[in-house]
């Protein structure tokens, strides 16, 4: 099953530990820091929407963006029942093509980590590029090496609700620095007392803030900063998310 295909419905219940509004919070102040207020923003790899629609709210426009049509399906449901009007688009991000260019683009949730093969970040970039208005920014986190070798390691872990459980087994594969998630999920079945089964296997690099910026810059942006996760302390060694902050230089790259 591709990733999040199954794990859809269930994304919200076990991602509760993370402090979305605190994440929110952090993207306004790290625009005020900056000088800038987008008008509109694309949120890249949006997932069920826990940013863009606290970002809708704000009174920006902004524009979901995932790979995964259940992610998206989710996004829109709860979008509808909170009241905002958001675009959301099912799009492979390497392969970024959509009818605007904003102020900001946003990638959070270490979605960037996904893209495994060679060749494919720089992608990526580029497509951004694209989509920026001249001086645009660019915001996006990466899980780090550190993360996948000393947090996660070859580790198990596991969950459970009254209706789900999942068990996860994490290994890290130094040499190609890709790190691999399998996933089993137990969902409760509406008026049963059987249980649906859902595996998955999710791959994320590790890429060094070196890569990152020279990738970067090969596509027509600036590294502005890297922060140790969400705050605004310089990234160390034992950081476990990178936060970069990136705009386009002066003159707007066309490659």
């Amino acid at each position: 099953m591709e990733a999040y295909e199954g794990f859809a419905s269930l994304y919200d219940v076990f991602m509760e530990e993370i402090d979305y509004p605190a994440w929110v919070k952090y993207i306004i102040e790290s625009w005020k820091k900056l000088g800038k207020n987008p008008e509109n923003v694309i949120d890249l790899g949006c997932g069920t929407g826990n940013i863009t629609i606290p970002l809708a709210k704000t009174g920006c426009t902004i524009i979901g963006v995932d790979i995964s049509q259940e992610m998206l399906a989710e996004a829109q449901r709860k979008a509808i029942s909170e009241g905002v009007s958001i675009p959301f688009f099912c799009q492979d991000m390497v392969e970024l093509e959509l009818p605007y260019q904003v102020d900001c683009v946003l990638s959070l949730c270490d979605s960037l980590n996904y893209l495994t093969e060679e060749g494919e970040l720089s992608a990526a970039f580029s497509a951004i590029n694209k989509h920026l208005n001249p001086q645009g920014l660019f915001l996006f986190d990466m899980n780090t090496e550190y993360k996948f070798k000393e947090a996660l390691g070859d580790k198990t872990y596991a969950a459970m609700t009254e209706d789900a459980a999942y068990f996860w087994e994490n290994s890290f594969d130094e040499e190609e620095g890709i790190n691999e998630y399998y996933v089993s999920f137990f969902k409760k079945q509406k008026n049963k007392d059987t249980y649906e089964r859902i595996e998955e296997y999710h791959y994320e690099k590790a890429f060094s803030i070196e890569e990152v910026e020279s990738c970067l810059e090969e596509n027509g942006f600036v590294l502005l900063n890297v922060y140790d996760g969400y705050s605004f302390e310089r990234a160390k060694g034992d950081s476990q998310r990178y936060f970069f902050v990136a705009q386009l230089k002066e003159e707007k790259f066309n490659g």
